[in-house]
């Protein structure tokens, strides 16, 4: 019992939290400050990982609520699923690795921040099990149009909103718009995840 109660309170220090905070500001590419910015990501949050967190409940996160308040692990782990991480404490092992060529921000390895990884009129390949291929065009503001797809729904001209991709893991799709139906929240390589690749202007 002892031992569970440290590893609950190492995990979930002042630090984490705030650098879990950074992380999803990052991704969503706003400070999270107005009712509104919260409203946003509760919405974000439910379409990608189908869990919901109220507005309040990230508010006392962020701190905008003047409240003395412990967050839940399993609501950080949501968070941290958010951004592409199995749980909490996978964020934390990733985020907090010393001694080796990684770093602590969110560009790790195959993992692709947009803002921070990606310019207007920049080209992906993502693929994925049984034999999918889509070409996307990045147009800015974490707005992608499909340009080229084989063996998947996605089909040339589609659009849709994406903030991060990471190698391995499915690719969270948000505001997919397919001709004249509604946005929808689509999810690609549910199985195995989603690998990418940068094109040039010659592929």
């Amino acid at each position: 019992m002892t031992k569970s109660v440290y590893l609950c309170t190492m995990i979930t220090t002042k630090e984490n939290i705030a650098a879990l905070r950074n992380s999803v500001e990052q991704a969503l590419d706003r400070k999270l400050q107005t009712p509104k910015d919260f409203d946003l990501l509760s919405s974000r949050i439910y379409a990608r990982v189908g869990e919901m967190l109220s507005r309040n409940t990230l508010r006392r996160i962020w701190g905008v609520l003047d409240e003395e308040h412990e967050p839940r692990l399993s609501t950080l782990s949501i968070l941290a699923r958010f951004i592409g991480y199995a749980d909490f404490n996978a964020f934390i092992k990733k985020s907090t690795r010393v001694g080796d060529e990684e770093s602590s921000s969110i560009m790790m390895g195959r993992v692709l921040s947009v803002v921070d990884g990606l310019t207007r009129g920049d080209r992906l390949r993502l693929t994925w099990h049984p034999g999918r291929v889509c070409d996307v065009e990045y147009n800015g503001s974490q707005h992608f149009r499909v340009i080229h797809s084989e063996n998947t729904r996605l089909q040339p001209g589609d659009t849709f909103l994406c903030s991060i991709f990471i190698e391995g893991q499915p690719l969270y799709l948000d505001q997919l718009q397919q001709g004249k139906n509604a946005p929808a929240a689509y999810i690609c390589g549910k199985s195995g995840g989603v690998r990418f690749e940068y094109l040039t202007s010659e592929d």
